[in-house]
């Protein structure tokens, strides 16, 4: 059974609505969701610590968990919304658990790339005892342990496939592997892909069995076993490469979970959307456009693709008063939304205004 949070009678609601999301279905309405900061704070937020370099800082457990749980008590969940933590070391922390280091500033975390010739492939070898697989750990057992009946806990953003390689030899030498080396390239993503598996379920297993609904970075909140394929290193790309070498390990990926969605990240791998809309696994697409690029309704042309396709569709960012370009253009059945709500008032109007897109 998932865990109730105390604080929001609805949960359960909540969770529906998102788990029908997948099927592109809506209970009553589609799924939106909002948070603003209560007014004054409930939790006081941790001292900024003095560390003597950033990384430490993403190590601290112990401040991890105290944001985890100020957050969840100094913010206000509507609409859909629920309070989550998820660990974070991280996007190109998976490639680190073959023996990768990695580099912190205070904000964002890259790879040292360690492949320097593809004659070393077979050494990067997944350890079960090293240091960030350690950490990962820790930090996930942490906050599940302060935050029952507070917050779901999350998985951690994970780049396997094109990233996953990307890390190891720096995307501009794996651009010229994809021509020199594609063989080598080939056998080291068929190592990958079921070490891949294992961590995710691995992480499946431990939130579900400690009543956990399941969560990651995009915020949306299910019962179902859902994560995010992705291939950033894919803007990189032709459409017909990105077909050969990386497709089929998506689809894959997509088969081995209950529920999907891709992040598409940037308009350069707009090309690849109709190879992606073909995976009948696939459940959804999150379409990042990036900044500078506009807002969602730039954007329609893409969202309707998606719909026609019979993909839900994930937007971030929306303002109050797009909703009804949107709402005109768009079908609610598949669609979360976040929506910028600057009060409470705003917030209630918006959801007085979606109840009718059904």
């Amino acid at each position: 059974m998932i865990m109730p949070i105390e604080r929001i009678p609805d949960w359960d609601q909540r969770l529906a609505r998102q788990d029908a999301f997948w099927q592109c279905e809506i209970i009553d309405r589609p799924v939106i969701v909002m948070t603003l900061p209560k007014a004054a704070p409930v939790q006081p937020w941790p001292v900024e610590k003095a560390y003597a370099e950033p990384r430490e800082r993403w190590m601290d457990v112990e401040r991890v968990v105290e944001c985890a749980v100020a957050g969840a008590l100094n913010t206000d969940c509507l609409g859909d919304a629920l309070p989550t933590a998820w660990p974070n070391l991280g996007p190109e922390v998976f490639s680190a658990f073959f023996g990768m280091e990695m580099e912190y500033t205070q904000d964002t975390s890259w790879g040292i790339p360690n492949l320097t010739d593809w004659a070393q492939a077979d050494a990067l070898v997944f350890d079960e005892d090293n240091f960030y697989r350690r950490k990962l750990s820790e930090l996930t057992d942490a906050l599940l342990a302060a935050g029952k009946g507070l917050y779901y806990v999350g998985l951690s953003d994970l780049h396997a496939g094109g990233d996953g390689i990307a890390a190891f030899r720096d995307p501009q030498d794996l651009n010229i592997d994809m021509l020199t080396a594609p063989d080598d390239v080939k056998r080291l993503l068929a190592r990958l892909g079921p070490v891949y598996f294992d961590i995710l379920d691995h992480y499946f297993e431990k939130l579900q069995t400690a009543g956990q609904a399941i969560t990651s970075w995009p915020g949306i909140v299910s019962s179902k076993r859902w994560y995010v394929p992705s291939n950033d290193f894919s803007c990189m790309l032709s459409a017909e490469m990105f077909d050969e070498f990386f497709l089929p390990g998506i689809a894959e990926e997509c088969r081995h979970l209950e529920a999907s969605i891709y992040h598409l990240d940037g308009p350069d791998a707009l090309r690849h959307l109709d190879s992606l809309l073909a995976i009948d696994e696939l459940n959804a697409i999150q379409w990042v456009y990036g900044e500078g690029n506009g807002a969602p309704l730039d954007w329609l042309s893409v969202y309707q693709r998606c719909q026609e396709a019979g993909k839900g569709i994930q937007l971030f960012s929306v303002a109050p008063d797009a909703l009804d370009t949107l709402m005109a253009n768009l079908r609610p059945e598949g669609v979360w939304m976040s929506v910028n709500a600057k009060d409470g008032n705003e917030a209630q109007a918006v959801l007085d205004k979606v109840e009718t897109w059904t």
